[in-house]
């Protein structure tokens, strides 16, 4: 057994280099017709169409409320602040939206999840889109921490829920379209902490709350697997997968930089 480890060790890795050599064009093939397709591909109307959102009260899940309301889509918004809800209800229903019902439920609860599920099947008969946006964050860094009890809501649970969503889609194939949003630095509630905490990262640019519902409801009535918004942000994947040790180390320079950023920067404020 370790002589067949040995030989994997050694034989594996020049193998794996051709064989990626020799499916990258056809890849790069396969990747310009898709996108030729999706540049003659109609999106998918969403009139009438049951859109249940998650965190809808505020932020990006607010803006999605206005983006599926423009596009005539019933809407179910879901979030732990009711208060705010109404707000966004009732905008969203002069932007175009036909009904809109909410729900105050907090989504970490599993019996406050099969409860916005069921109310809003039970009143629209129906749910043809679940956009699971709430979330929870902590924009501070390691230094800053008291309670480590504080960060278990939240170890892992981008990556968690990426690969729980890619191993659902192949589980269910082509039944449900599942498209997965990562996101860049966003002028939300928690970007704005972020960039106050951090001021050194008041040097990446934000997008807009706004910018980003429009691209990630085109984006899923187009079927994309994957969103990466600002797109430029794409560029960067590669290197931390093939130099690991250089993105490590421009990471621990970028964050030494971090005091010497003057703190009487502009101020920011979420959208």
């Amino acid at each position: 057994m370790a002589a067949i480890q040995k030989l994997l060790n050694i034989a594996l890795p020049p193998l794996s280099l051709v064989l990626l050599s020799s499916f990258m064009i056809p890849f790069l093939i396969f990747k310009v017709l898709i996108y030729v397709r999706k540049l003659f591909q109609t999106d998918e109307k969403l009139e009438n169409k049951v859109v249940l959102i998650t965190g809808a009260a505020s932020g990006i899940g607010e803006q999605l409320a206005y983006e599926y309301g423009r596009r005539g889509a019933v809407l179910s918004l879901v979030d732990i602040r009711e208060d705010n809800l109404v707000v966004v209800a009732e905008k969203a229903r002069s932007l175009g939206s036909p009904d809109v019902i909410i729900i105050a439920a907090d989504v970490s609860k599993l019996q406050d999840s099969r409860r916005f599920v069921d109310q809003t099947v039970n009143h629209f008969g129906r749910l043809d889109c679940l956009v699971n946006n709430a979330g929870i964050g902590k924009p501070s860094g390691f230094k800053d921490w008291s309670n480590a009890s504080e960060f278990t809501s939240i170890m892992a649970s981008k990556a968690a829920i990426i690969n729980y969503f890619e191993t659902l889609r192949m589980e269910l194939g082509c039944a449900i379209g599942i498209t997965i949003v990562t996101p860049g630095l966003v002028k939300t509630d928690l970007g704005v902490t972020l960039i106050k905490k951090e001021r050194i990262m008041e040097i990446i640019p934000m997008l807009s709350a706004s910018e980003l519902a429009e691209s990630i409801v085109k984006s899923a009535c187009r079927g994309d697997m994957y969103l990466t918004e600002p797109s430029w942000v794409k560029v960067l994947f590669p290197f931390k997968l093939l130099y690991p040790q250089l993105v490590d180390w421009a990471s621990r320079l970028f964050f030494a930089l971090s005091p010497k950023i003057n703190n009487s920067a502009t101020e920011l404020k979420p959208e």
